[in-house]
């Protein structure tokens, strides 16, 4: 197990670093950077959906009742 070390720094510190890195650094801390942003919108996303009130079973039946209105328009 690595010990750990923590250390106090500001934004500024931190923006000041990154401006130091070559240009490939910066492109991959910011694709490190979107992933991160992507899994918490996400996360947060499912949470808003996630329910115990649906079942496949309802889901299910609610894909059926789209499918044929749909196909009721195309009939006509």
């Amino acid at each position: 197990m690595k010990p750990s070390l923590q250390i106090d720094i500001t934004f500024e510190q931190i923006l000041a670093l990154v401006r130091q890195l070559p240009k490939q650094q910066k492109i991959k801390l910011t694709k490190e950077l979107e992933k991160e942003g992507i899994a918490t919108k996400l996360a947060r996303l499912l949470k808003v959906f996630r329910t115990n009130e649906l079942s496949l079973d309802v889901i299910n039946d609610e894909i059926e009742i789209v499918r044929q209105q749909n196909y009721e328009r195309q009939k006509h």
